[in-house]
């Protein structure tokens, strides 16, 4: 009876254990891969200004979009100042378009927690893209594993947890090997 039991619990961990590294590495495509192959670019939400829907943590992926494509209630990213690293994340409020010709369009945005909109327009040059998808919580990691960290941190997380299902999955044959052989009375 305690081998059955203990094999229960053994077959319980590995399926854990896979569980495990299947949503690790879902989270990993999410936030490396697709935005790698798809030229799209991540960003941390740090404040409270896009809550309840954008809430502080959030790892944003934000897809590259010709600023003509862009429409009221569109949520995009843009530089602060044109050529500067510092980034928002708010919704498009109002479009304006140029007057002049040659002249461009500009975006009045507001974080949609925010009782008013943002104090200057946006122009065209300084937006980075739209947000094309969202994934909660992770963006806190981003920002702790970053630069020279996330390169030596990365591979060794990714060679752990695959050592780890190895090894789990080594363990599981090896125990129904002995399992098979206890049934056929060898020794």
């Amino acid at each position: 009876m305690e081998a059955s039991g203990g094999g229960v619990g053994r077959a319980i961990a590995l399926g854990v254990s896979w569980a495990l590294l299947a949503f690790v590495t879902l989270v990993a495509a999410l936030v490396i891969v697709v935005p790698a192959v798809t030229g799209s670019a991540a960003y941390t939400i740090l404040t409270s200004s896009m809550a309840p829907s954008l809430p502080p943590g959030t790892l944003v992926i934000v897809k590259p979009v010709d600023p003509d494509e862009l429409r009221i209630g569109d949520v995009i990213t843009y530089q602060l100042e044109s050529g500067a690293s510092t980034v928002v994340t708010h919704r498009i409020e109002q479009i304006r378009s140029p007057n002049l010709p040659g002249g461009e369009r500009s975006f009045i945005t507001r974080g949609d927690a925010n009782g008013v909109a943002d104090a200057e327009p946006v122009r065209a040059v300084q937006v980075r893209g739209t947000v094309w998808y969202a994934v909660p919580w992770v963006g806190w990691v981003n920002n702790v594993i970053s630069g020279e960290r996330r390169a030596i941190l990365i591979p060794i997380a990714a060679v752990a947890l695959f050592g780890y299902g190895a090894w789990m999955l080594i363990s599981h044959v090896r125990d129904r090997r002995r399992s098979a052989i206890a049934e056929r009375g060898d020794t």
